[in-house]
């Protein structure tokens, strides 16, 4: 029955499939368990396929910091906003923001900031090299945080593209408000890419 309604899912939600020409692994990793896991080895690939710049990027969902270690590999200033309190779909619950920032303390070119995201957007003008919206897999949550992203940024990507079908819709959809190609890389949960 799942994969009938993932056969029917993917008929309508469909994105053009992302193909990275090579793989690469950051040279800097942090050793935790995360969902997360895998897509560093397509960072690079992304980055130089679209020309995207190596400035800034924010990230919307940092959780406990895997993938804003391995962004900031690559760029000189990666900003990770998170209420990190967990959400409907995370397993961890409670405040871990202490505990993700000591973890990450080695990393300068990190800042976190607890906030949530709509408070951050009401206030942040920035422009961004890159956008990363990883927060609570639902289709109005992804849509204003990714919309924002996506007229903020050059490039924005979007975590779980293949578990969430909410998360696929608003990333179609903020494509065609935005007017820009989008992709989905169909592993490691997936990941959607407007560029």
């Amino acid at each position: 029955m799942k994969s009938i309604i993932k056969k029917i899912q993917n008929k309508y939600y469909n994105i053009p499939i992302y193909r990275p020409q090579k793989k690469s692994s950051p040279q800097k990793l942090i050793n935790i368990v995360s969902a997360w896991e895998g897509l560093e080895l397509i960072i690079e690939d992304i980055l130089e396929r679209f020309d995207i710049g190596r400035d800034r990027c924010i990230e919307f969902g940092v959780e406990f910091g895997y993938s804003s270690v391995a962004f900031s590999n690559y760029f000189k200033e990666v900003i990770g906003v998170d209420t990190f309190e967990g959400d409907i779909h995370t397993t961890h619950k409670g405040n871990h923001f202490e505990e993700t920032r000591q973890a990450l303390s080695a990393f300068n070119n990190i800042t976190l900031v607890k906030s949530a995201y709509q408070d951050w957007i009401k206030q942040d003008n920035s422009k961004y090299d890159l956008a990363h919206v990883d927060i609570v897999h639902t289709y109005e949550h992804t849509f204003e945080c990714g919309l924002w992203a996506a007229k903020h940024s050059k490039c924005t990507i979007f975590h779980d593209t293949e578990s969430f079908v909410e998360v696929r819709k608003a990333v179609i959809d903020i494509a065609k408000a935005t007017r820009k190609k989008v992709y989905n890389y169909p592993h490691c949960n997936g990941l959607g890419i407007i560029v």
